[in-house]
């Protein structure tokens, strides 16, 4: 399910706006590509928010591109992988510094999250997830992935002021604020809960 805050939709181009159907679609060829079990709830919303959720869910007060939040068991087993929040404001910056469309840009952090539901991480890894992500890239048509792209490809988030959103978290994801280009590992975490009506306890990068 893609879920759109109208919110930050406002700051882009009306012919920039990412296509609901054609998201939808990708994201179920890319669970089955990425071999992620279970239903998949994508927020596509703002820097405000995303920053909020990587302060609550990771101690880290910025905006960030993309988080993961792997279900609970309890939700795993019926049949809930997870929730993905993606910043649409960081997505279309990084798409204009990679010279690709905004929906390109969704689509390779909706692959990244979708592999840390999995079990991967490439921040604890030995080079698994990368591997990973550029062979599903390839596959999926994909331009370059975010931990091949590394950190001094990807455009710098602007600043942010040091005082703390009220905005109160909610969404999902793992903490992608910049995908470091550091292949790391498919450490398997535990399912957590996610999503509105579900409890999150942890993001994951």
């Amino acid at each position: 399910m893609i879920d759109i805050d109208p919110e930050p939709l406002k700051s882009l181009p009306r012919n920039e706006a990412p296509r609901r159907r054609r998201l939808s679609r990708f994201l179920s060829l890319a669970l089955k590509a990425a071999g992620t079990r279970g239903e998949v709830s994508v927020l596509l919303t703002g820097d405000r928010r995303m920053r909020a959720l990587n302060r609550k869910f990771r101690h880290r007060d910025r905006a960030t591109d993309v988080l993961s939040f792997p279900a609970a068991p309890q939700f795993a087993a019926a049949g809930f992988a997870g929730d993905l929040a993606i910043s649409l404001e960081t997505a279309a910056r990084q798409a204009a510094g990679q010279r690709h469309t905004i929906e390109e840009e969704i689509e390779i952090l909706i692959l990244h999250g979708l592999l840390h539901l999995a079990g991967y991480d490439h921040e604890s890894d030995s080079g698994q997830m990368a591997r990973r992500e550029q062979a599903l890239r390839k596959r999926l048509s994909l331009p370059l992935g975010l931990i091949e792209r590394g950190e001094r490809g990807r455009p710098a988030a602007p600043p942010q002021s040091k005082r703390p959103s009220k905005l109160k978290a909610q969404s999902k994801s793992k903490p992608k604020s910049k995908s470091n280009s550091k292949s790391s590992s498919t450490s398997k975490k535990r399912p957590r809960a996610a999503s509105a009506s579900r409890p999150r306890t942890r993001a994951v990068l």
